[in-house]
Order: C-alpha cells, then structure tokens, then sequence
C-alpha cells in the first residue's frame, strides 16, 4: 500500500473527444501524480476514472482535486455530468478552447497531441487554480440543444431554398422576377403542380388563378411569361428535379415551425431568474428571448455591455482589402457588420430591431437620429440591434424591467420625425443615453413633491435612485444610468493653436532603454515572482488585490515580455504596454509618464 503523503492540491486535465478522454494528474511540483489515462465514453471508462482517483483521495486524503476539461463541442457534457456525482473534494472547470490552446501553445510549443493538451489542462488547474464553473441546469441543456437544432434547421432550409433558386434560373428564370421569396406557399404550391415553365405556360389560366394566395393579376402575368420563357430545361428529369427540391424546402419549413414551438416551450420550463426580465423590453419576444439566453447562458460571463455586443459579432468590422465590382480599390476605412456571432441570435436580433423601431421609445428615437444624420436604413438597423443588446443586458444584470418611462429618450415633440426647410426629416440630435430600467416607485408624497419642484429636479432625483445605486450594500459590478443633467463636451479634434506642441516619443527606442525587471523592482514587485530563471510567476499588478496570491501572471526577464492569464485580465505585451495597463493611462502618456519617472530620454535627439 502506498504511502500517505501532505499533497494540498492534485490537477487533473482533461482532453475530451468524441470516443474517449485523455487525462493527465499532476502535482503541484508539476510532477505527474499518477500515469495518465484514457478514459472511453462508455460506463467501464467512467468507472475507470473513478477508481483512479478514489486511488489518489486515499493515498493523498488531504489533497483537492482541480479538474480542468477542455470542452470540445458537447463532448464533455456527459463527463461533466458525471464527475458532479462524485462524492471527492473538487473543484470543476470547462475551459475555453481558444484559451486551452493558447495556453498549450505557450507551454508545449512544439508538440500538439493529446498527451500534451491534458498535461496543459492540468497544469493550468494546478498553478492557475481557476474558479469553479457553475453547473448548467437541465431546462437550459434542453433549451440549448432545441436552438442548436434550430440554428442547423435553418441552415438547411437557406440550403434548400438556394438549391431551389439556382435550378429555377434554368427552369423558369421569368419567376424570380415576379417574386421576392421562394418560400411563399402559392410558389411551392405553382412550382409544386406545375414544375417547369413548359408546364406553366399549357396550363389553363383559370387553374393558375385557383391556387391559393396567388392574385388573378399576377396569375395571368405569370402564364403570359412562361409561355415566352427563355428557358433551357423542361421535361420529366426536370420536373422531378424540382418536385424534390419544393418537398425539401417544405420539409425543413415544417421542421423549423415545430423547434420553434419547442423553442418556447423550453423557455417557458427556464426556473425563475433574472433572465425573465429580457422579454420586458419591446421589441423582444420569447423567441428572441429564448436564442438570446441559450447562447449567453448566464450574464454573469460578461463584465460589461460591449463583452456582451461584441460575443454576437453586432459591431462594425474595416473591410477595405480589394477592389468593388467595378475595379475600384474599396475607400480606407469601408466598415461592415462583422459576421461573427451566432446566425440564429442575430437573425431574431434584425427582427426584433425592425420591431422595436415601432414600440421601443428608445430605439425609435436612436433609429430616428441615425436616418436624420443620413444613415442607410440598414446601417440604421445594425446600431438599434447593438442598442437592444444594451438594453438586454441591463434589465437582465440588474433583474428589474424596462421602463420607458425611466428616461426623456426625446425631448418633446421629437417623437415623430419633422418637415424641414429643404422637406429633410430631422429628429432629435441629443446622444442616446445608456439602457434604462425600472427604479423603485415613487410614493405619494414623493410624487407630490415632485409636481411643486422646479423643472429637472425629477430628472435629478432619478439619477440619484439609479439602477445600482445602492449606498447600503456591498459594492459590486452594477449597471447605472448617467446624470441627463451634464451635457457631453465634443473633443476638439486638433488641440488649440496656443498649446505648445506635443513632445516627440520613439516607442521602440524608449523600450529598449528599460527592462521589464527594472520596472518589476521600481514597483517591488520582483521579490513576489517565483522562478529562479528569466520566466517568473505571481500574482498580476494590473488587475490584482494587494492580498492576491494567485500566480496568474507571467513575465519573461530575457525577452522583456508579460502576460496574464486571468479570465478577467488577459493583459500582455512589453514593458511599455505593462506600465501603461498598471497606472491606466494611454500609451502616448505612458510613454511620456516612464521617461520621467527613470529619467531617460524620449527620443534619439534628446539628450540624456
């Protein structure tokens, strides 16, 4: 029998895959704990796992387990739900994969196996000790896998739809002229009895005008135009060809209607949580609603607003790489919608912005704004789909509901565009404010109060009762609203003519006149890393606490290089980059803030 031992801690790694696991056991001392294993996906392998680590509880009774799963897809949904059953002291998080690979990278830069990538994970569990992850409860797994089923439902039907279209521009090119959308049911139903243009143009008209849906006037043009088509394909082959492609897109259409169905279903069997005020804001349905949580699972995972916009790709994106249909180079500066993010969320997002134009005051007014400034209506779309997502986040961070009233989204008599000289439109110019939510009600006397005041105290009174602004609680990350009172100042674009000019910094060459660990001593921080040679490890001076323990930071002396590690953080760059992210200046002023404070030059023509 082995020997008990003193270990406090033991990191276990996990790389997952379709068939089986590779798991890797280290110690702290980053020595392996046990041989690593592959653990198959099937009840043996499971009790395999188990075995192996109910072996190291015993041998180490002391010791708590850090496990660390590199989640690839949905593969370690089953080995997560297990290892939550165990009865082991353990703390249990699902990487990222783009994380997990970084780190790997930077640890094993030469080899990519599974060895490698369960070394890393444990590793990372041991050293980084990351927090544990919440487990996802079984009405959001259900709801998460109804809208992936859906997202891939759609993607089929966009497939079908454009097979359907790029036959048809052989078939009867005439129709696609005729109509904007293939998916209508007099189409499927035309294309259904009579599949080519042929067979269009000998039908009788009167048949062509008994299809439902399908107007006598644009029957009777339709049969006019394909009895002169310019078709190149008819017959059986063809007529079979298209029969199978309107099955298909029939076929996914009803698909898609029962996910649908199911989709709410599974948001209607969520438990209570502050994920029910999202469909307080209008514009936003419980489909909407639905895909909007099955992504973002809890709100929690983002620290602000624009973490939230930016993880469904609903922000500009510079494209002026090649030259347009004409030959033209594209402008510097050409942006369009970024196509990251997910297709489902932000096709429910176009819809519920078009909504939200009409019920939402403060869309409506920034939707106004937008087209007043000469703003195409689709770009105008794309910032009240951001705009929804900021109001998303605030209702469902704070748990309180929309309130349109909580803020003047116009002033008065701006809510409707007016004429102007030239018969332009013009709205409110006035900045949109940030996403508001229902205060705490008024009473009575506050209410009566508040009719004898002078004109924009309420506006004051309610910025002081902000959402989050609650002086007998704790601090913690909130979501409020800024004073309407302050009106912002515009930047000057070049500075006034009387200000002496702005000195001269050669970046690179003020970097090469300090190193990394004379910055680390100047702050007495270099006793605290761990490490003999140039890689040190400890806690990061950039985001944390004065009694941080955590070596989440990393910094290499030779190469005059830091990064940190952290989910909240993940700082890096050079010495420069480090003392601006430290005192929070931007790097023009971190620049001139480093020379000063060790007395060095800012460029080659100045002297020491």
């Amino acid at each position: 029998m082995s020997p008990v031992s003193s270990l406090d801690r033991i990191g276990v790694g996990i790389d997952t895959a379709r068939y089986g696991h590779r798991v890797a056991f280290l110690r702290p001392d980053r020595q392996a704990a046990a041989k690593p294993m592959t653990v198959l996906e099937s009840r043996a392998g499971y009790q395999g796992l188990h075995q192996r680590l109910e072996q190291l509880h015993q041998q180490h009774p002391q010791a708590h387990f850090h496990v660390r799963i590199d989640a690839a897809g949905q593969y370690a949904a089953n080995l997560e739900h297990f290892l939550r059953g165990l009865p082991l002291p353990m703390t249990l998080s699902i990487g990222e994969p783009k994380r997990n690979k970084d780190y790997q990278k930077a640890h094993f830069p030469k080899r990519t196996t599974d060895d490698t990538e369960s070394q890393a994970m444990a590793r990372f569990a041991v050293v980084e000790l990351p927090a544990a992850t919440a487990p996802t409860s079984a009405a959001l797994t259900l709801l998460r896998e109804v809208a992936g089923r859906l997202q891939a439902k759609v993607k089929q039907s966009t497939q079908a739809i454009n097979r359907l279209h790029n036959l048809l521009a052989r078939v009867f090119p005439e129709l696609a002229n005729l109509t904007d959308d293939l998916t209508n049911s007099w189409v499927l139903h035309l294309l259904d009895q009579y599949p080519t243009a042929q067979r269009i143009g000998l039908a009788r008209l009167a048949t062509l005008q008994r299809i439902p849906y399908l107007t006598e006037e644009l029957a009777a043009q339709i049969h006019l135009v394909a009895q002169q088509s310019v078709a190149c394909l008819s017959g059986d082959v063809a007529e079979t060809l298209v029969r199978d492609l309107v099955a298909q897109v029939r076929h996914t259409q009803r698909a898609e209607d029962q996910l649908r169905r199911l989709l709410s279903d599974a948001y209607a069997a969520l438990p209570a949580s502050p994920h029910l005020q999202v469909v307080t804001v209008p514009g936003i349905g419980v489909a909407t609603a639905a895909a909007l949580i099955a992504q973002a699972v809890d709100i929690n995972r983002f620290r602000t607003p624009e973490h939230f916009v930016g993880y469904f790709g609903v922000f500009p994106e510079e494209n002026s790489s090649g030259v347009d249909k004409f030959g033209n180079p594209l402008p510097p500066g050409t942006l369009h919608m970024s196509r990251k993010g997910n297709d489902l969320v932000r096709s429910y997002l176009w819809n519920a912005a078009r909504a939200a134009i009409r019920h939402n005051p403060a869309i409506g007014a920034l939707y106004r704004r937008l087209k007043a400034k000469g703003k195409r209506g689709d770009v105008a779309l794309g910032h009240c789909m951001r705009k929804l997502l900021h109001l998303v986040f605030a209702v469902w961070k704070t748990n309180r509901p929309f309130d349109a009233q909580h803020f003047a989204w116009e002033t008065p008599g701006a809510a409707a565009p007016t004429a102007a000289a030239g018969g332009a439109p013009t709205a409110n110019p006035d900045p949109l404010p940030p996403s508001a939510v229902t205060g705490s009600a008024p009473s009575a006397s506050n209410a009566s109060s508040a009719d004898n005041a002078a004109p924009g105290s309420a506006t004051v009174a309610a910025n002081e009762t902000a959402v989050g602004h609650k002086r007998d609680v704790p601090a913690e990350e909130v979501v409020t609203t800024a004073n309407t009172t302050v009106a912002p100042q515009p930047l000057p674009v070049n500075p006034p003519p009387n200000c002496p000019p702005r000195p001269k910094v050669d970046f690179a060459f003020l970097r090469d006149q300090v190193t990394l660990e004379q910055v680390l001593r100047h702050w007495g921080l270099l006793d605290r890393l761990r490490g003999r040679g140039p890689q040190r490890r400890g806690p990061c001076p950039i985001h944390g606490q004065p009694n941080d323990t955590q070596p989440t930071f990393s910094a290499h002396l030779g190469k005059n290089i830091f990064q940190c590690f952290h989910a909240s953080c993940h700082a890096k760059g050079n010495v420069l980059d480090l003392w601006a992210a430290v005192h929070r200046l931007p790097l023009y002023e971190a620049a001139l803030h480093l020379a000063e404070t060790f007395h060095l030059p800012r460029n080659r023509e100045e002297n020491p």
